[in-house]
């Protein structure tokens, strides 16, 4: 029989330059300016977030894809589409 989830993700904060996720007790920013898929987003978008797999995470409804290394390192991931 499965255990409970102890994989957490939230949104915490929101900003005019990014929003703050709270992942497993660390704080980690995301800036618009790196991620500007949230920039125009409405706030129950951004906060409406889903984690299927520890390392991965998904907003469902702007159908955005975020590893967790391309959040703490987004400088390894230069390519991006802009809105």
């Amino acid at each position: 029989m499965p255990g409970s989830a102890t994989s957490t993700a939230e949104v915490t904060n929101i900003s005019q330059h990014g929003f703050w996720m709270l992942v497993d007790g660390r704080e980690l920013f995301l800036a618009f300016d790196e991620f500007p898929w949230f920039k125009q987003a409405p706030v129950e978008a951004i906060l409406r977030l889903e984690r299927p797999t520890p390392e991965h995470f998904y907003w469902p409804e702007l159908d955005v894809d975020l590893g967790l290394d391309s959040i703490e390192h987004p400088e390894r991931y230069p390519l991006k589409s802009v809105l």
